[in-house]
């Protein structure tokens, strides 16, 4: 039961069965697809990945389509290395799957510019992992927005048997607890210090960006 099922079904459910529902769903894919294509350049043996790009008034993040490109790229162009990122985050579940790809791939990553939130998980997944000169990194503890939560408690409260908001409650407790584990595990798996990867997780108003030499000390950067 993920947040990406959630919003896909409810999204079809708002629009179910009509030519001119049809009509958008399929303008709605092509602007994803071309948007996910202009993330994407190759310079030699890096390929980079930019996610803070403009498309039709519209900033792009980590979304549907990006990993399946990324693959696609990878596949076509067999003398990639590094990939490059610049993101500030977006989609969890899409990070993630980027991350399984790199690794798969046994590429280095490098960031430019900035890589928070979900495109830490991906840089994390690079062999060597570096920063350019003036970039960041962010860090944030998970957060899920009120509107959001009463939504998800709606949709799937019949197939969940959550009888009242606390039995949903329960559930969110031990989900959120489950989520934070398996992040600070991931962490550790790619060498970062435990102390860094739970402090990472503390919760704090904003964006968490450590120095070059707590990311160095950290084992977050890494030759």
């Amino acid at each position: 039961m993920m947040l990406r099922e959630f919003f896909l079904v409810l999204g079809l459910l708002e629009g179910a069965a009509t030519p001119l529902f049809a009509e958008k769903l399929t303008t709605t894919t092509d602007m994803v697809e071309n948007t996910a294509e202009a993330k994407f350049s190759v310079d030699g043996t890096t390929l980079i990945y930019n996610s803070q790009i403009e498309i039709n008034g519209v900033y792009a993040e980590i979304s549907e389509g990006d990993a399946g490109l990324l693959a696609e790229h990878l596949r076509q162009n067999k003398d990639i290395a590094v990939l490059q990122l610049t993101s500030s985050g977006g989609a969890v579940w899409v990070g993630a799957e980027m991350a399984r790809i790199v690794q798969d791939y046994a590429l280095d990553t490098r960031v430019v510019d900035e890589c928070s939130s979900a495109c830490v998980t991906v840089f994390l997944a690079g062999g060597r992992r570096e920063m350019t000169r003036g970039s960041r990194i962010g860090f944030h503890q998970n957060s899920w927005h009120a509107d959001d939560i009463r939504d998800y408690y709606k949709y799937w409260r019949e197939q969940s048997h959550w009888h009242t908001p606390w039995d949903f409650a329960t559930w969110l407790y031990g989900d959120t607890q489950h989520t934070t584990a398996e992040q600070i595990a991931y962490m550790l798996s790619r060498g970062v210090d435990p102390a860094f990867a739970v402090e990472s997780k503390i919760y704090r108003p904003g964006m968490w960006f450590p120095t070059r030499q707590e990311l160095e000390e950290a084992g977050v950067l890494r030759e």
